[in-house]
């Protein structure tokens, strides 16, 4: 029987893997130029992050300045 723990570490390792292959950056000659598709990339995902935490902020808000009933007594 195979150690589960064994099968995870390989799964693991094997999605790691994958995921770095795709992420790190192409081999090239550059000097580190910058090109405007990457300011873009990063500008509209400093946006989307900047939207969300408005939006969860407003919740947060929202239910704050509601008032909390305090309870009875039977």
């Amino acid at each position: 029987m195979t150690d589960p723990s064994l099968i995870f570490a390989g799964t693991f390792a094997a999605i790691w893997h994958a995921v770095y292959g795709t992420m790190r950056p192409a081999r090239t000659n550059d000097r580190g130029a910058v090109s405007i598709e990457h300011v873009l990339w990063y500008a509209a995902a400093a946006i989307s992050v900047a939207v969300v935490a408005a939006i969860i902020w407003s919740q947060v808000r929202t239910t704050a300045s509601t008032p909390v009933q305090s309870p009875s007594a039977p």
